[in-house]
């Protein structure tokens, strides 16, 4: 079999992000300190996404009930963080951290006893919610098949939760995973979007991809009726997650941490937690890459094969055959794994993403080639459609990833 090498031209993308800001309040221990010493160090400080994840994680478990979220603020470069109450203890926790304190009225733990209750009630094929901070409230979504009985039990349910809580739409598309059959790495007749390159806990290389491509087919070729590369060895779906573990089935493959947008890699330098507000790029076998930013977090999505939760809701389009490929930001950090959504990349809609930092905890595993050898491995680092394009022209190709097949896979 043969693998397209990496090409020369090569984004090279620094570390993680700027260090972690301390949290810690700062007292001023006598009355002579300058006035504007203590002004400056309340002035909010610009940051990267990475680091606003960091600080949003931070404050959530120093603050307790008085958290209600944070974001980022992309053009200011801030972290917003939602404060519960007037307590002038946690304000100063806040602007310590260097970021910007925003009132609110729902902290995140009664955002989250909302969101059991819709699960309690309201678990409906085609429904999804999310946290999202930029409002404080559940993001509820019904998609076109939730009509009658069902809407009038989703509606009263949003309802009950009582004002302010949570806002319902209606998509016009479908709630579904991302499948397809057509051209790209095959697995049981059904076609997935390889995710990210990996290092399992023994050493041995792998790749993430969605957990509904894994559940689909245990092997996974690149090409249609080819020779299996690689075989599953965990895969969830539905349930906590959509996350698989295929290891390659060649110990010595080369298998770079990089995404093949097409015409050139990004190299992926570690994992990071997603931010609302965060700008992101998907890569995938269909439509090639495309880029939006991260909507909600902490999503629950009903799709007809079951309920997933834990998920990242991002205005990222995406259409089948995309599914398992990678979400990521412009400083090489790995956020995702395409689950799915409704519309498509011309009418737009909502889509789904696994959190990669939960995928690599849950089947021990780190993003990176281990020390590997860089120039083209298998699935050429995790890009899907090596060669596709925007327009989704280029749809397969050496190391188009496992762009595989859902849950209740279509072959269509």
């Amino acid at each position: 079999m043969s693998h397209k090498r990496v090409p020369k031209r090569k984004i090279v993308f620094a570390g993680a992000g700027a260090a972690a800001i301390a949290a810690a309040a700062i007292l001023l221990p006598n009355a002579n300190a300058s006035q504007d010493d203590s002004e400056a160090e309340a002035q909010p400080k610009k940051v990267d996404a990475a680091s606003a994840a960091d600080i949003a994680t931070r404050l959530a478990s120093q603050l307790g009930e008085a958290f209600g979220g944070a974001y980022y603020d992309k053009d200011e470069q801030r972290v917003v963080v939602n404060v519960v109450g007037a307590s002038n203890n946690v304000n100063v926790q806040v602007k310590s951290a260097g970021a910007v304190v925003r009132s609110v009225e729902n902290s995140t733990k009664s955002l989250q006893t909302a969101a059991k209750t819709l699960k309690t009630k309201a678990t409906i094929p085609g429904t999804s919610w999310s946290v999202d901070p930029k409002t404080n409230e559940l993001r509820v979504t019904a998609d076109s098949t939730v009509t009658g009985a069902n809407w009038d039990t989703l509606e009263s349910t949003v309802k009950s939760l009582g004002a302010g809580m949570a806002t319902l739409k209606k998509s016009t598309g479908e709630f579904k995973p991302f499948v397809a059959g057509g051209d790209a790495i095959f697995g049981g007749g059904a076609r997935c979007s390889l995710g990210f390159n990996v290092t399992t806990d023994s050493g041995a290389p792998a790749f993430l991809t969605a957990g509904h491509c894994g559940v689909a087919a245990e092997q996974w070729s690149d090409s249609q009726n080819g020779a299996a590369i690689g075989t599953v060895q965990d895969a969830t779906f539905p349930g906590d997650g959509d996350f698989a573990l295929v290891t390659y089935d060649d110990p010595n493959i080369e298998a770079p941490s990089a995404v093949n947008t097409g015409n050139q890699n990004v190299d992926i330098v570690g994992a990071a937690e997603a931010t609302v507000g965060q700008q992101v790029q998907r890569m995938g076998s269909t439509t090639g890459l495309n880029d939006g930013s991260v909507t909600g977090l902490d999503a629950t999505v009903n799709y007809p094969e079951g309920t997933v939760s834990g998920l990242i809701q991002t205005d990222v389009c995406a259409e089948p055959g995309d599914s398992g490929g990678p979400l990521f930001s412009a400083d090489g950090n790995a956020i995702g794994l395409t689950s799915g959504g409704s519309g498509d990349c011309t009418a737009g809609g909502e889509t789904f993403f696994q959190p990669v930092t939960t995928a690599l905890e849950a089947v021990g595993a780190q993003i990176g080639d281990g020390g590997a050898a860089g120039g083209g491995g298998a699935a050429d680092g995790g890009g899907a459609a090596d060669g596709g394009g925007a327009d989704g022209s280029g749809a397969a190709g050496d190391g188009a990833g496992a762009d595989g097949a859902g849950g209740a896979a279509e072959n269509g």
